[in-house]
């Protein structure tokens, strides 16, 4: 869908220009989204406009030198619903929760009565009484569905207010006309079953605002990270202002329990921070000067000073809230089904119950109340309420795992093509490997030196080399507790290695080219060199005067679990290709290392989207996997591309899954979440399609012969609790979290 190509880059955000999230009051059924999303597309500067039920939120992407945010609240009202702009507080659910609780008290309060006397008919009192309280009930909490029904008409549709307006008020009208002996002498009122048809659906309504801030949470508990307090740091000394007055180049102090505020880069000091919230890691990580750190992680010890380098709507967190949104309002493709049924759903309900009624009025020859009863309760019990929840829920759940998980789904269609996938292809670097040299392997030659000796003499001549190996080496070196010594005339002899004078003898540090030129027999070495390369290792061979006296050996090693990765991929039946611009004996190698399927190498960038080009001709859902530049033509090409989280900005642009914590099994994980939720949305669809062909024939008497009817206040609730049983079952979701 457009939204793809406009989500902000969790590193490098860019501007909301164009784009509003928002929320939304009076959404009922598949057809209010359906509605709104139509009225705004009307406008000719909107581009995508895309309504969630489920999270009761909008998005609108737009020509902002045509329409503005304020334009789009008035479209949206206009309609027939209530804009709301999201804050701290996430959606409009929290408010709603709240004011569907007490509508469905005070409802249920003002019904009790007339439940209780309703066989009290021949009593005027009791009559007047139950009077009462049903128009009480009818036009207070009654009142939002005639709102409803009446913007829906007005927009040219039926949505579920149309359903339940027509029932309650055919219910009360008729029992006020018969309680008026408009409709002849002894005419039974029934004013209990518009009361309670009410109560039960804003019972309905309340259960579903709470089961679906449950579906929500992963978004709130995000929301809730955010520091409210920070220490700016001044010249005067510290002090303690809110967070919201922080600016970029501003420094602030953080102590041991303190939630940073902002995003920044450490001047002074160090400690271990939790960075849960990004990574899904409860382990902290060692922060130091010069390193980045995110607003909303905790400081678990230690002082430091940071700047601020990003605030308010550009930090990490505020970038991952919004992907968050829009990935939850984004329609999977199975949605546009329910979508479809939903827009000629309702008017069909209406002529089944104008049919219902016809047939036992006239056909069956039953009394005009029996009639009656049974087309207001197949008016009632039709709502396609639950099929409008069926999807957003299940991905609400689904894309909350997956955050937790440190799995980032910036497009809830994601999580069903995913489900789908039948090859995907492996960057190596980076992404199978960990993308930088590790020294592997150190050999000293027996009799001349031991190996830490060697070590400290690779460290040496490496001390002030820039090359990728001299890196690895002295990191090595590092590791074991071993510094470079003292020396002096280096020289960096490109192409080939180091020389420099250590403790009195010439050093040479390189390939075997330069062994060659100093005249270096390599033989001594030559069966473990052999060996060493066989495995696509690279070798640097180190020399003392006119003696070799070791070799070391460096790769690009594979990741912990990549293994693991390939393995679990292919058990899924999942056909797996490695593609890489390194050589194809090295690829080779690393191929049959990792276990994949195939390999292609020495590829350009263009040649990466070929290869998804060509699987796709094949009739295959591609995924791509990689984390740099030249991958970002085949990530935005393949129909789900997963971006590493260590990797470039321009990758976790351009994916749909952002892998936060770069670990390849996070794959199989989001693999894992996308066919659970494409099965629970197929579950809630399939149960909300059985539900209507099971409960409208009920509903309708077909069942009487056999002493089964359904009142219309009693289907009523079953509409309400079919809804909340779709969004139950969604949140029974959460339990695939215990095979991740």
């Amino acid at each position: 869908m457009a939204i793809s190509n406009k989500d902000s880059d969790i590193i490098a955000p860019t501007g909301t220009e164009g784009e509003l999230t928002f929320g939304v009051r009076g959404l009922h059924c598949a057809s209010c989204v359906n509605t709104l999303e139509k009225k705004l597309l009307e406008h000719p500067a909107v581009n995508t406009a895309i309504v969630n039920l489920a999270a009761e939120t909008g998005f609108v992407s737009f020509d902002p030198h045509q329409l503005d945010n304020a334009n789009i609240f008035s479209i949206v009202q206009a309609a027939g619903y209530t804009p709301v702009e999201l804050n701290g507080a996430g959606t409009a659910q929290d408010d709603d929760l709240r004011t569907q609780l007490n509508w469905f008290i005070f409802s249920l309060l003002a019904s009790l009565p007339i439940m209780l006397t309703m066989g009290m008919h021949s009593n005027r009192a009791v009559m007047q009484l139950n009077l009462l309280l049903a128009t009480a009930v009818q036009f207070s909490a009654g009142l939002i569905f005639y709102r409803g029904a009446w913007s829906s008409l007005k927009n040219r549709s039926a949505n579920m207010d149309v359903l339940v307006a027509l029932g309650t008020s055919a219910a009360y009208f008729y029992s006020l006309a018969a309680y008026f002996g408009l409709l002849g002498p002894h005419r039974e009122v029934f004013f209990e079953t518009s009361a309670m048809l009410i109560a039960f659906i804003r019972l309905g309504k309340y259960l579903e605002a709470r089961a679906r801030g449950k579906a929500g949470e992963a978004l709130k508990k995000l929301l809730h990270l955010q520091a409210d307090k920070a220490r700016l740091v001044t010249a005067e000394g510290e002090k303690e202002v809110p967070a919201s007055v922080i600016r970029v180049g501003d420094v602030v102090l953080v102590r041991a329990g303190d939630i940073i505020p902002v995003d920044g880069v450490v001047l002074e000091g160090s400690c271990a921070v939790n960075e849960s919230m990004v990574t899904g890691e409860s382990l902290p990580v060692l922060k130091k000067p010069g390193d980045t750190v995110s607003g909303a992680t905790v400081s678990t010890n230690g002082v430091m000073r940071i700047r601020a380098t990003r605030i308010g709507e550009e930090t990490l967190l505020a970038q991952i809230v919004k992907m968050v949104r829009e990935a939850q309002g984004d329609k999977a493709p199975i949605q546009r089904f329910a979508d479809a049924v939903s827009a000629w759903f309702v008017p069909i309900v209406i002529l089944l119950s104008a049919f219902t009624f016809m047939i036992w009025h006239f056909a069956l020859a039953s009394d005009f109340l029996t009639a009656f009863r049974f087309a207001i309760a197949v008016l009632v019990i039709a709502c396609p309420c639950a099929m409008g929840l069926a999807t957003p829920t299940a991905i609400m759940v689904g894309s909350g795992i997956a955050l937790g998980r440190g799995i980032l789904i910036k497009k809830g269609s994601a999580l069903e093509t995913i489900s789908h996938l039948k090859v995907i292809l492996l960057d190596k670097t980076g992404t199978l490997t960990r993308g930088a040299p590790e020294m592997t392997d150190l050999i000293p030659i027996s009799g001349c030196v031991d190996s830490t000796k060697l070590l400290e003499c690779l460290a040496t001549a490496e001390a002030y080399s820039t090359h990728p190996l001299a890196q690895a080496a002295i990191a090595a070196a590092r590791e074991k507790g071993i510094g470079p010594g003292d020396a002096d005339n280096f020289e960096e002899r490109g192409g080939l290695g180091i020389t420099c004078q250590y403790n009195g003898f010439k050093l040479a540090v390189g390939n075997e080219r330069l062994m060659g030129e100093l005249g270096i027999a390599l033989e001594p070495l030559t069966k473990q060199c052999a060996g060493l390369t066989a495995t696509g290792k690279s070798l640097v061979y180190i020399a003392a005067g006119n003696i070799l006296v070791g070799v070391a050996a460096f790769a690009d090693t594979l990741k912990d679990g990549s293994v693991q990765a390939v393995a679990e991929l292919r058990r899924m039946g999942i056909t797996t290709c490695m593609i890489t611009g390194d050589h194809a004996d090295v690829a080779a190698i690393v191929a049959q290392q990792v276990g994949v399927n195939s390999f292609e190498a020495e590829v350009m960038p263009d040649r990466k989207l070929g290869v998804v080009k060509e699987y796709q001709g094949r009739g295959m859902i591609v995924g791509m996997v990689g984390d740099g530049i030249n991958d970002a033509p085949a990530l935005a090409q393949a129909e789900i591309g997963i971006a590493i989280g260590g990797g470039t900005d321009v990758a976790k642009e351009t994916g749909d899954i952002v892998l936060m914590r770069s670990d390849l099994l996070d794959v199989v994980r989001a693999i894992t979440i996308g066919r659970a939720t494409l099965a629970k949305i197929k579950q809630n669809l399939f149960w909300a399609l059985f539900y209507n062909i099971l409960g409208i024939p009920v509903a309708a008497g077909l069942l009487s012969r056999y002493g089964i009817t359904l009142k219309p206040e009693y289907a009523g609730l079953a509409m309400a609790f079919s809804s909340v049983s779709v969004v139950l079952n969604s949140l029974l979701l959460k339990r695939v979290e215990k095979i991740l």
